[in-house]
This record gives structure tokens, C-alpha cells and sequence, in this order.
């Protein structure tokens, strides 16, 4: 088996604790020789923790060296980061959202196609076992009426308390700047004349797993219907519409002082319902659940819960990144993709700054 070399680029708390674990896990398919980090700190600290020879504070530094692939899960925004990385000749993953506006999920996709290299989003709960078996269900769906995810979302520090995850306050005044200065600018990009008042709603990003998974299972909505955000800009729904006139309710809540962490995708037509139950991101070994309700041929009522394989999304979505890399299998996350889901996100927004429906 043909052993990628990977370059990670943010040591945070999804790298300390998921991606760097399952790297190191996966010895056959990938090696970790360098991380980068603009903490000076917190990159020499995850390098001897997780005992990797070298590590750098500046992308370029890693970019110059032999590694195949690179693995972007630092502080947003990406987009520079990995049209860099395309533009070295690295397959480049990409941590979720990818970007911010349209215009630069173009730049994204235009260098990574230049390049001919892979360019996976890091969109695990399509990899969960779960996920797949629900999957298969909802093709056999040809009536579905209603859909929606439900999203309740704890701070994530309760849920982070249980793994060793270290941060240092040594970041350069001037890297802060920089990145503040460029998500405006993309923000800018992204929404226009609506820029001024689409600043308050940075918590529609935060849809991103929901509209990932909706989109896979059920393609791109017709239509927003509407946006509502409320309770001091922590909790959002939106109603989407599809082709099929069937509509969708998605709706996340932070409930920071709440430990349970709960989201679910359930899908109803007249005769089945398939539901997703998810764990938090900042959990390991915990699987996601799915329950199927149904009728049958003869009419009975029928309930199953499928015993579930026991792998998480994250150390499969880097199975199938390798993959991609080593045998050319079509990406299931690919950045091309992923634009339909900022795309989704800004007509979200507009709906609700506008008040009204946006037809896509």
C-alpha cells in the first residue's frame, strides 16, 4: 500500500483530537512528518506530543518540503492556504466550511483543478456507517414529504474537558489582523450591499454538517423558504423547499450550558421514516445511530435499529482521501461539491435579511 505523507496545518482541538490520533493509527496509509501552526507553542507542543520530527509556523515553510497531501483544520480562513497548497502540487482535505464566499470556493476549485491534485472537504458524517445504511433506505423512498434536522448544541469546551487538548496564547498581533481582515474582505465578496447586515449571522455557517448530509442524501433544495435568527444570534431555523414540493425544517440552538449534545436528520415519507441520531465531533469511538420505521408489503408495522460497524467518519473519510490519492476513486466530499453548500449557507442568510424566499 502506497504510504501518503501529510502535512497537518492547525493544532487545535480537532487536531489533537481526532485527525492526529487517526493519522497515527492509520500507519499504512499515512505518514505525518511535519505539522504548522502560526502559535509558535502550539506547534512545537503537537509535534513532541505526538512525536513528529518537524514543525514550521509558516505554511510555506511546510509547503517546500517532500509530503504529498496537506490537511487544513487551522482557524478560517482556508481559502489562501489551500490554493497554495494546490498550486505546491499537494492533495489538499480541507476542514468544513471550506470558505466563506462563492468567489472563493471558485479560486479553490480552479487551483485545485489546475493542479489535477484531490481536493476532499471535511465532511465525516457522510462517512459514518450510519449514514450509508440510512442512505440506502432513502432511495427506496419515492414519497417523502418532510425532512428535518434538529441541531442542539452544547459549548464545546464541556465536551473537550474529557481529551488533553493544550493552547497557548502566543499568537503575533499581526496574524490576528490579518485573518480578521480577510474573512471581512470575504464577507464582503459573498453577500455586497448585504454585507453590513449579514455580519450578525455568522451562526448560519454553523449549518454546515446539517446541509452537507441534506444535500447528500437528498440533492440541492429549490428553495429557502425563509431564515429566522434569534436568541442574541444563537439559534437559527430555515425551511427549505425541494423540487418535489417536499419541505425541510433546519434548525440548530446553542445551549452552552448543556452538556447533551443532540442532532438528528430524520426523513418521513407516508410509509417510512429513517432517523439519524449524531454524536458530537469531540467524542471518539461513539457511533451514530439510525432507526428505521416502516410498512410493509402487507401492511405491518415494522421498527429496526441496525447494528452499526464500528469505525467513525473521521478515520474513514482519511481512508477514502487516501484513496482518492493512491487508486483515482472519485472523491464522496469533493470541493467541487462543497459549493453548493456555501452557496446554500449565503441564500440562507439572504432569506433572512431580505424577508423573503430565495428560488435557487
Amino acid at each position: 500500500m502506497s504510504l501518503v505523507r501529510i502535512g497537518v496545518v492547525g493544532c487545535g482541538a480537532i487536531a489533537q483530537v481526532q485527525h492526529l490520533p487517526n493519522l497515527l493509527e492509520l500507519d499504512d496509509e499515512f505518514e505525518v512528518p511535519i505539522v504548522c501552526d502560526v502559535s509558535p507553542g502550539q506547534a512545537e507542543y503537537v509535534a513532541r506530543r505526538f512525536k513528529i520530527a518537524t514543525y514550521v509556523t509558516d505554511i510555506r515553510d511546510m509547503l517546500s518540503t517532500d509530503i504529498d497531501a496537506v490537511l487544513l483544520c487551522h482557524t478560517d480562513p482556508k481559502t489562501e492556504a489551500a490554493v497554495q497548497a494546490f498550486e505546491a502540487g499537494k492533495h489538499v482535505f480541507i476542514e468544513k466550511p471550506i470558505c466563506v464566499s462563492l468567489q472563493e470556493a471558485e479560486a479553490i476549485i480552479d487551483a485545485a483543478q489546475k493542479s489535477e491534485k484531490v481536493g476532499q472537504a471535511g465532511y465525516m458524517k457522510v462517512y459514518e456507517p450510519a449514514f450509508e445504511l440510512a442512505k440506502r433506505e432513502v432511495d427506496t423512498m419515492d414519497d417523502i414529504r418532510f425532512v428535518q434536522t434538529n441541531h442542539l448544541h452544547p459549548s464545546n469546551e464541556l465536551h473537550l474537558s474529557q481529551f488533553k487538548v493544550k493552547r497557548f496564547n502566543d499568537l503575533p498581533p499581526s496574524v490576528m489582523e490579518e485573518r480578521q481582515a480577510a474573512s471581512r474582505s470575504a464577507r464582503r465578496e459573498a453577500f455586497g450591499d448585504l454585507f453590513e447586515a449579514a455580519e450578525s449571522c455568522g451562526i448560519a455557517y454553523g449549518l454546515i454538517h446539517d446541509l452537507y448530509s441534506l444535500r447528500t442524501m437528498l440533492g440541492v433544495p429549490s428553495t429557502v423558504v425563509s431564515t429566522e435568527i434569534w436568541n442574541d444570534q444563537r439559534a437559527i431555523t430555515t425551511i427549505l423547499e425541494y423540487p418535489n414540493g417536499a419541505r425541510c425544517v433546519v434548525s440548530r440552538v446553542d445551549l452552552n450550558k448543556l452538556w447533551d449534545f443532540k442532532q438528528t436528520l430524520e426523513i418521513y415519507s407516508e410509509t417510512k421514516r429513517v432517523i439519524l441520531s449524531y454524536p458530537t465531533g469531540f467524542s471518539r469511538r461513539v457511533l451514530t445511530k439510525l432507526i428505521v420505521q416502516g410498512i410493509d408489503a402487507e401492511g405491518n408495522s415494522f421498527y429496526k435499529e441496525p447494528v452499526i460497524p464500528w469505525e467513525s467518519g473521521f478515520t474513514r473519510e482519511l481512508r477514502y482521501f487516501h484513496k482518492s490519492i493512491t487508486q483515482g476513486t472519485p472523491s464522496r466530499a469533493s470541493i467541487v461539491d462543497a459549493r453548493h453548500d456555501i452557496a446554500l449557507i449565503i441564500d440562507i442568510i439572504k432569506a433572512y435579511i431580505t424577508r423573503s424566499a430565495i428560488s435557487r
